[in-house]
């Protein structure tokens, strides 16, 4: 059937129903990753890569926006012009993976996108994110094509032991929130290359990146998460902090809590000791022989290494293997400064880099192929 015509939001898109032999045996994928200042797009066939983009947004651009679900029509339009400048044909595509955006707690893996879904992140996001959109966007393209849409290891996973949620106020408990979706991916990387499956390995994973996450990943699940709110100080972060010197702090700065939350958020880390979030250009800074630059960097990978030690408390040392992965991980430097006092624990692997894009591929592909079955989602109030 040639000429069909399909609607997406208003708009009419032309698609050929008719496919070779050779397209039913591929499954073609669109990923997309909304993020606060760039939109991510890539196209794969299988585990091919055939193209990614990067969207860069400028302040002035998001800052016409008052909500992040404002934002629908000037993303979509965008992701939606660059499939018709790369050629990627609508009829081609098999299913979409997106981002997970701030959804109440999930398991890890993927879900199916669903009206409550998009509702939810629409109406009643956990948080305010630019990741929100990710959902929504596929949903529009996906539904009227016929085809799946997933996320994959959302940012709220949460299957965190009891025992770790609680804290010294019955008013506040620790929440999983953090990088699921590089964490898990490098997880999953480890126990293939290893020739297990990931419920039987026991790893503490580190992402390293302009946020500091430790997790711990045992029987399957992100048993635990020292995220950036109590973890580690980082490029931009300002990780956990000495709670009465913070009460004292903020009571007497003059700021809102929305203004302290964007410092501690944004304006943390590296920035406020050394007004960079790059750690390329703080190791450029102790080349040049910056001894208190050498000596915050040297801080900061203390930290991860005492925050990994205290994931492996948390099980008695049983730790097989620590991965360190994210951006930071490519800094030879900095790995080997967390090596040297965290692998008396377990051997420290390096798996530098993001791989944002290819880990939602993966986890769709997994899904369509019947290695792993979606979630449903049913939205809260």
């Amino acid at each position: 059937i040639y000429g069909k015509m399909v609607n997406i939001d208003g708009n009419a898109y032309e698609v050929i129903l008719e496919k070779s032999k050779e397209d039913l045996t591929l499954e073609k994928l669109l990923i997309l990753n909304p993020g606060s200042t760039s939109t991510k797009i890539a196209y794969y066939e299988d585990e091919q890569q055939i193209f990614v983009e990067s969207i860069s947004h400028s302040a002035d651009e998001i800052a016409k926006y008052d909500l992040i679900v404002d934002q629908y029509e000037f993303r979509k339009d965008m992701i939606m012009e660059v499939l018709k400048e790369k050629n990627v044909k609508l009829e081609d595509l098999t299913g979409i993976v997106a981002r997970g955006g701030l959804l109440p707690p999930l398991k890890a893996g993927a879900y199916r996108v669903n009206d409550d879904m998009v509702w939810q992140l629409k109406n009643k996001p956990a948080m305010e994110h630019a990741s929100n959109l990710g959902a929504v966007i596929a949903d529009a393209i996906a539904k009227p094509l016929g085809i799946p849409a997933f996320i994959y290891d959302g940012v709220t996973v949460d299957e965190m032991m009891p025992i770790l949620k609680i804290t010294g106020l019955k008013e506040i408990s620790r929440k999983g929130i953090g990088h699921n979706l590089n964490t898990r991916a490098a997880a999953m990387k480890y126990a293939r290359e290893n020739g297990k499956e990931y419920k039987d390995c026991k790893l503490i994973v580190v992402h390293l990146g302009g946020g500091i996450s430790v997790t711990l990943q045992y029987g399957g699940k992100v048993a635990d998460i020292i995220n950036d709110e109590d973890g580690p100080f980082a490029p931009e972060r300002a990780g956990g902090l000495p709670v009465q010197s913070l009460i004292k702090y903020f009571a007497e700065s003059g700021m809102t809590a929305k203004e302290m939350l964007k410092k501690m958020k944004s304006r943390g880390g590296l920035v406020a000791h050394l007004g960079v979030n790059d750690s390329r250009e703080v190791e450029k800074m102790i080349e040049n022989g910056d001894e208190h630059a050498k000596l915050i960097y040297d801080a900061m990978a203390l930290n991860v290494a005492r925050k990994i030690g205290e994931e492996a408390a948390t099980v008695a040392g049983d730790v097989e293997a620590i991965i360190l992965t994210g951006g930071i991980a490519y800094s030879e430097y900095f790995t080997n400064e967390v090596k040297k006092n965290a692998e008396w624990i377990a051997p420290v692997i390096v798996y530098p880099g993001e791989n944002e894009m290819e880990s939602l591929a993966l986890g769709g592909l997994r899904v369509l192929r019947g290695q792993e079955e979606a979630h449903e989602f049913v939205r809260t109030e």
